[in-house]
């Protein structure tokens, strides 16, 4: 099979609402292979090559369509819209009107909203052996934004890994800032807590955040503080340090005002039982380090194991947190005429 072959989805299973789910598989020669639904552009599963040509799954993800249905409130593997994180009450200012949104997390928008991206079926535009581009169009409207939004997401796979191209146009000005909300576990699937992981963040500052996880303030620095990730740091240390922040989500749920600008490395992780790292570069202002501090035992992942707290951790590209209330943290317009761009890649090793 040459790189340019369309490749056939497999069904995946269908949805309480009748709606068919397909998984389409990508593969690499050196045996990486990323499985994506077009339910929600997710990640299922994400299968990175090891030592004398073995292979792990360290994606986090269900087995069949109805665990994504069922649990879709853990946004598993994802790509949220149209405003990844938080808008607080739900609502925003945009050229001095008063936008209002649908409620899904307290009083305040999460991820885009009660029927985010995560829950719909996206258009495969084009699927070959190691590319797949999806395309999905939001009205006027959708979740109370204005504009017409065409969202596209492109995955390719490499001997190394994984990049995941964002692209986003709108017919009337709007927010936008859509990220992946894929989880890892270095150490395998079901595997047990990523307590032991290692995780560097390219970050001075993070945002503290007060009632409803929305920031408290601006930026401050990380020094002297849990969320200082600058040089390697246990994670397992860090959720269970005393600290007023760690308490408020019980783990690691902030973001991080990542250093420099362009596509640059944002964060490491390593697994030191397996010698397993990733490293996730991305073009964006922020990284939202989530810890999977609810998930809590009920959802059953793909290898039969139910994930419990701090199974998985999540790595958010994106920009910060309440944005749209908040410009002066990261710019979250996008206006007609105009292209929002974003590129996250994963990439693999081991000792």
């Amino acid at each position: 099979m040459t790189r340019d072959t369309p490749t056939t989805p497999q069904t995946f299973g269908t949805l309480p609402d009748g709606r068919a789910v397909t998984a389409h598989t990508l593969t690499a020669p050196s045996g990486l292979s990323l499985c994506v639904l077009d339910l929600g552009a997710t990640v299922q599963s994400l299968h990175v090559p090891g030592p004398a040509g073995s292979t792990t799954n360290v994606a986090l993800g269900f087995p069949d369509a109805g665990g994504y249905a069922e649990h879709a409130d853990t946004f598993m593997g994802a790509v949220v819209g149209r405003y990844a994180n938080r808008i607080g009450g739900a609502r925003f200012r945009l050229d001095g009107e008063v936008v209002e949104l649908g409620a899904n997390e307290g009083g305040n928008t999460l991820h885009g909203g009660p029927d985010g991206f995560h829950r719909r079926t996206w258009q495969v535009l084009e699927a070959r052996a190691d590319a797949l581009v999806l395309e999905l169009v939001s009205p006027d409207g959708d979740q109370g934004f204005p504009g017409e939004l065409t969202l596209r997401a492109s995955y390719a796979v490499a001997d190394d890994g994984v990049v995941l191209d964002l692209e986003a146009r709108t017919d009337a000005p709007t927010v936008v800032g859509p990220a992946s909300h894929a989880y890892f576990n270095l150490a395998g699937e079901g595997s047990g807590t990523v307590d032991d992981h290692l995780l560097t963040v390219e970050a001075d500052h993070y945002l503290p955040v007060g009632p409803g996880s929305l920031p408290l303030g601006g930026p401050a620095e990380v020094a002297g503080t849990p969320f200082d990730f600058t040089a390697p740091a246990v994670l397992g240390d860090r959720v269970r340090a005393a600290h007023p922040q760690v308490a408020a989500v019980r783990g690691v749920d902030h973001s991080f005002h990542l250093r420099g600008a362009g596509l640059r490395r944002a964060a490491r992780v390593e697994d030191p039982a397996s010698g397993r790292w990733m490293e996730l570069h991305t073009d964006q202002p922020a990284l939202q380090v989530y810890t999977g501090n609810s998930l809590d035992a009920v959802a059953v992942g793909t290898g039969g194991r139910r994930y419990r707290q701090g199974d998985g951790i999540a790595l958010e590209p994106q920009r910060h947190p309440d944005s749209p209330n908040r410009p002066e943290l990261s710019d979250p317009v996008l206006r007609p005429g105009e292209l929002y761009r974003s590129r996250t890649q994963w990439r693999f090793g081991h000792r």
